[in-house]
């Protein structure tokens, strides 16, 4: 099994529901643009956790289609929803039906995610929104405000996906401090590697604050030593050090 194999199993719960054709035409729209994302990790980690595979399945896809309504709402606030041809009226449906799709598939029995996980998990999500709020209000960024977001819309996004993923299991425990970080490691190197407003409008000093927290961050992960986090760490560690704030 692979990151592949976990989207293959998305189509078919999407298929499974046998909503109009339009209405899965446009989810489906919604996961081609959100893959492969965060499967091959979701895979992973899933499997250095210990899951059976007919648990990490269930885990990865729910959690793939909550990706999936968050990149869709994202991809709309910033203008990037080009795979609608009305994105501002279809674009909400298809969002609403991954994320209540995503919660559906997570709260099966063969899923085995604890009540108490699934609502810290979803609790998580909603505080990760929240940021999102002051990122598109933002007339200029500052460190502190480039952190008070990247947090929230990464880091927490990412702790709230392995608290669920790696709930029951040996991993449980580290969810939130390994999903925080990757979060914004993540985050501050896409925004580099993109050339990102949010980075390079800011002050040098305030660049050099938030590349150097992304550092400590990077070297947080790796002081874990999972294998599942290597490949993430593969990507992320070559772009800070290269940056010249």
């Amino acid at each position: 099994m692979s990151g592949g194999a976990l989207y293959q199993e998305a189509l078919r719960v999407l298929r499974r529901l046998e909503l109009p054709d339009a209405s899965e035409r446009d989810v489906l729209a919604a996961l081609e643009a959100a893959q492969p994302g965060p499967l091959p990790l979701f895979y992973e980690a899933g499997a250095e956790a210990g899951l059976e595979r007919s648990v990490l399945t269930a885990r990865g896809v729910g959690l793939f289609l909550s990706f999936c309504a968050g990149n869709l709402a994202d991809d709309l606030i910033d203008g990037d929803c080009t795979y609608y041809e009305a994105p501002l009226r279809v674009g909400p449906c298809a969002q609403f039906l991954l994320q209540n799709l995503a919660w559906a598939t997570l709260a099966e029995p063969h899923a085995g995610v604890p009540v108490n996980a699934l609502e810290e998990g979803a609790r998580m999500l909603a505080l990760a929104a929240g940021p999102q709020a002051l990122e598109v209000r933002a007339r200029e960024w500052t460190a502190p405000l480039f952190r008070r977001v990247a947090e929230g819309i990464a880091g927490r996004q990412w702790a709230a996906y392995l608290r669920v993923l790696w709930a029951g299991t040996r991993l449980e425990e580290r969810a939130v401090q390994v999903g925080l970080a990757l979060g914004v490691a993540a985050h501050v190197a896409e925004d580099i590697r993109s050339k990102d407003t949010r980075f390079t409008s800011m002050p040098v000093e305030d660049r050099h604050a938030v590349v150097t927290w992304a550092r400590q961050a990077a070297e947080s992960l790796r002081a874990q030593d999972l294998r599942c986090l290597d490949a993430a760490l593969r990507r992320i560690e070559p772009i800070l050090p290269e940056v010249e704030p």
